[in-house]
């Protein structure tokens, strides 16, 4: 392994960071962006919704861009945005500034989110073996980090712009000198694009379980980020403070689940490990929804980061195993649907909450993650000229960095 796809994968994992320390500075602290900006409960979402729409976008976008620029170039120059649209939503006065600000980090993290996981994917490729879990481990540690901050920040009763500022001056110049470190995939093995979907293009047919799989997943945890503090604060009667609580445990659990997942896909396969994330992600709901207290609240979110941990990095590497000829192409459009289930899932659960109950409404992200059973075989490795299911090192370009090395 050279230094070279080393240096990549370390520079990856930190933007994976960033990202997770950002996003959880923006979900965790709704509550009181909606004070700030006077939101009515009527409004909010609208804004929630708005977000992954435009993450869509630029999702689409990023899919045809990559065909003339390197993913290393535009996740270098997405996460600055993302970061500063972040300070834009906590500094802003009136609701026409917290439009754009949102507005902003929809369009870039949509482009973040695909460049992000196309460099994850050709990265795996390139050690042979299962690494993607990796990666997301550290969204989950910037997330823990992010929601720690949060909560801080209201114990404290700082301003949005408080909290935000001091992060963005010190993650923002990282990220860039991180960057420099990126590696872009290349052409693979000679044959390596013949592979079923591969060569051509990305035929929707075959990625269609994915992308429900991924749209379940991201309901599950949507419901989770844009409505554990209400639903702890509101349903459960817990504290502000104490609402801020249970982003972090999913957080921390989903790190766990992350950083040993790699090794159970190693040792089981991927089939095996989505198949009990699942299950366990199931259980979660139900204690969730069964919750006398706050406390039993945390053991479901608990359970729930145990289990929806795995779903989201082995979809997108089943993706890149699907089509290997075309792997960039199929992270980008698997990648809307991460922002699908972002876009159902909050409304989704808002509606059901505000028409029948909020323990009810977390049943229906229960029964969607447990039919991802139904399509748990597509996350088996697919055979390769070599015989095998395993994923095969890249000759190819592994050796130049983003920076041309």
């Amino acid at each position: 392994m050279t230094d070279v796809l080393r240096r990549g994968r370390a520079s990856l994992a930190f933007s994976f960071f960033a990202q997770g320390a950002t996003f959880a500075l923006l979900v965790t602290r709704i509550p009181a962006i909606q004070d700030r900006y006077g939101v009515s409960d009527a409004l909010l979402p609208v804004f929630l919704a708005a977000v992954p729409v435009l993450a869509g976008v630029g999702s689409v976008t990023t899919e045809q861009l990559v065909k003339r620029i390197r993913p290393s170039r535009l996740l270098r120059w997405s996460q600055p945005v993302v970061l500063l649209a972040l300070l834009g939503a906590g500094a802003g006065g009136r609701i026409a500034e917290l439009a754009v600000a949102l507005g902003a980090f929809g369009l870039a993290v949509g482009a973040l989110d695909a460049s992000m996981n196309m460099l994850g994917v050709s990265l795996q490729r390139s050690y042979g073996r299962s690494i993607m879990l990796s990666f997301h481990a550290a969204y989950s540690l910037g997330g823990i980090l992010g929601a720690s901050l949060a909560w801080a920040g209201a114990h404290w009763h700082l301003a949005l712009w408080v909290s935000y500022l001091p992060v963005v001056a010190v993650l923002l110049p990282a990220t860039l000198v991180a960057s420099r470190g990126y590696v872009d995939g290349g052409p693979g093995l000679p044959g390596e694009q013949q592979g079923q979907g591969g060569g051509g293009g990305v035929v929707f047919k075959l990625l269609l379980p994915l992308c429900l799989v991924m749209t379940f997943a991201y309901i599950g945890d949507s419901t989770v980020s844009n409505w554990s503090a209400k639903y702890l604060k509101d349903v459960l009667g817990s504290s502000e403070q104490l609402a801020t609580v249970p982003y972090n445990v999913y957080m921390v659990t989903t790190l766990l689940g992350r950083a040993i997942g790699d090794f159970g896909v190693r040792r089981f396969g991927a089939v095996p490990v989505v198949r009990l994330g699942a299950l366990v992600a199931a259980g979660g709901f139900a204690v969730v929804a069964s919750a006398p207290g706050a406390w039993f609240g945390m053991l479901g979110f608990t359970l729930l980061g145990l289990g929806l941990c795995v779903l989201v990095p082995q979809t997108f590497a089943a993706a890149g195993r699907l089509f290997p000829g075309a792997s960039d192409a199929a992270v980008a459009r698997l990648n809307i649907f991460n922002y699908v289930g972002f876009l159902v899932g909050s409304p989704l659960v808002g509606a059901l909450g505000d028409a029948w109950s909020y323990r009810g409404a977390m049943l229906v992200p229960m029964v969607l993650v447990l039919v991802t059973l139904v399509y748990a075989r597509s996350f088996a490795a697919q055979p390769d000229r070599y015989g095998g299911g395993h994923e095969r090192p890249r000759t190819a370009d592994v050796g130049r960095g983003s920076n041309g090395l």
